[in-house]
């Protein structure tokens, strides 16, 4: 494959083996791949119950008629698709290179085992001019979706990634995922998972970070420039003021980890320097947010 996307050619049969887990109740109305609790006309065979007035005459199994002399119809699982939207922000910070790659890898393996297992994928990032999302059902879109993923090639949305995602959102998913690094103000964040249970039954905030974001390595004097505001402020990096950063930054994250759980959402960290292989092979599979 060229280089040019944001996952090579092996990786599509490594995340082909695995599919987006829920225990939500699944909403769409077409058959997927995932059983629903309800009875229908797959091939997956539940049980059997007596015949009774107005059920379909081609479901009685003769062979229990011959036997019992009662009619019995075979009642089947239903299975219906899961319907999973992606929302990856693309605020500034997100922008540097290795942070903006593996925001895109996650966001596309999820995708491609989204289309793989038969459900429907919606997918949409923050632009400033709003564009109607990539909806598409079915394997035979992987490759576009792995093409539009690997086409934005800049994190370069210039509002807050928390006031703005409403308005990239459809209704009625299964699933959404969110894909950020989580650094607005924790006002903001509260603001928008309170409202995010009318969009999806099961919400799951993925969090990019990166090594530097958690124990910076600075020394001496150096200028900071922030990547959202575009203003710069110069600072001697001297242990009080390191402190000060992982005090504030512990403090944020148990502020995020405290409102996801008060509204329900589900959260992981992902960090950037563990790759993309220990990610997905190890982190989603141990929360169970694939199988």
């Amino acid at each position: 494959m060229s280089n040019k996307y944001v996952l090579p050619e092996d990786w599509l049969v490594k995340i082909g083996r695995f599919q987006v887990a829920t225990a939500s109740k699944l909403r769409g109305q077409h058959k997927g791949s995932h059983r629903s609790q309800r009875f229908g006309a797959s091939l997956d065979f539940s049980d059997f119950r007596e015949y009774h007035l107005g059920d379909d005459v081609r479901q009685v199994d003769w062979n229990v008629f011959a036997r019992t002399e009662k009619y019995f119809i075979k009642r089947f699982l239903d299975e219906q698709e899961m319907r999973v939207h992606i929302l990856l922000d693309t605020t500034k910070s997100m922008g540097a290179e290795t942070k903006w790659l593996f925001a895109r890898q996650i966001a596309t393996s999820l995708g491609l085992m989204v289309l793989g297992r038969d459900d429907r994928l919606s997918f949409s990032y923050l632009q400033e001019e709003l564009v109607p999302p990539f909806r598409r059902k079915g394997a035979t879109y992987r490759r576009a979706f792995l093409q539009i993923v690997s086409a934005i090639e800049q994190a370069n949305y210039s509002e807050r990634f928390a006031q703005g995602a409403l308005r990239a959102l459809p209704k009625d998913s299964t699933i959404l995922f969110i894909i950020t690094d989580g650094l607005e103000p924790i006002e903001e964040w509260e603001q928008l998972l309170k409202r995010l249970p009318r969009f999806a039954g099961d919400v799951r905030i993925i969090q990019i970070v990166t090594e530097e974001e958690l124990a910076p390595h600075y020394a001496g004097d150096v200028r900071l420039l922030d990547s959202e505001t575009g203003n710069d402020v110069n600072v001697t990096m001297s242990r009080k003021v390191l402190d000060t950063y992982s005090e504030r930054r512990l403090l944020h994250e148990q502020q995020f980890d405290a409102i996801c759980h008060r509204f329900g959402v589900r959260k992981l960290q992902l960090k950037v320097e563990d790759g993309l292989q220990h990610a997905i092979f190890h982190q989603l599979l141990k929360a169970h947010w694939i199988r």
